[in-house]
Parts: C-alpha cells; sequence; structure tokens
C-alpha cells in the first residue's frame, strides 16, 4: 500500500488499481462485502462527486481532501443503497425498447 507521505498524489493515483486501492489509500472504512457489489458503481460515482469539486488550481491537500471527500460520499451512497437503486451507469436509465411507427405511406417505391 502507498503511504501518504511517500508520493505525490498524481503518482499515487496513477498506481492505485482498484476500489479498495482508493479506499485504503484515502483512509475510507469500508466493508468488503459492498465494494465487492457495487466497486464500478463507486468508482463511477467517485469520479462524478471529484468532478463536480475538484478546482485544479488548488493544493495538493486541498486535492487530496477533495479526492477523500468525493471517494467516501460515492462508498456512502452504496452502504444506504444498492447500484440498481443508485442508477449510476446509463445502462441503468435505459427504458424499455421504443416503438417506431412508420407510416405505410412511406413505404411506397417511388
Amino acid at each position: 500500500m502507498i503511504e501518504l507521505e511517500e508520493t505525490s498524489l498524481d503518482d499515487a493515483l496513477d498506481s492505485l488499481e482498484s476500489a479498495e486501492d482508493f479506499l485504503n489509500y484515502f483512509d475510507v472504512a469500508f466493508d468488503p462485502s459492498i465494494v465487492q457489489v457495487s466497486r464500478l458503481h463507486i468508482l463511477q460515482r467517485y469520479h462524478d462527486y471529484l468532478a463536480e469539486a475538484l478546482d485544479d488550481k488548488a493544493g495538493e491537500e486541498a486535492r487530496r481532501a477533495a479526492h477523500r471527500d468525493a471517494l467516501a460520499h460515492a462508498y456512502a451512497d452504496f452502504v444506504a443503497s444498492t447500484p440498481l437503486a443508485e442508477k449510476v451507469f446509463k445502462v441503468f436509465h435505459m427504458h424499455e425498447p421504443q416503438v417506431t411507427l412508420i407510416p405505410v405511406e412511406s413505404l411506397r417505391i417511388r
């Protein structure tokens, strides 16, 4: 595991690979059974929250805090809910197949 004091935030982020790596690095306590079921959803929600909160001009500590807060918030969403209820990915927003009506008049050969 990477220690906070040993490397820059950008270098550390480049080396993190799994949801557990991110949670451990940012010292967010987690239940492995929740992460096992919701890992991709947590990471996507973390990305979404981070996009709203991150200020690229902020210093290293402010950026690190923004990352930690976004990840903790994303994880908490799935402690209290499920991936199906949270609908993080586009596929969950898709409705039943759409029916397209084609008027008979448009089928004539011209």
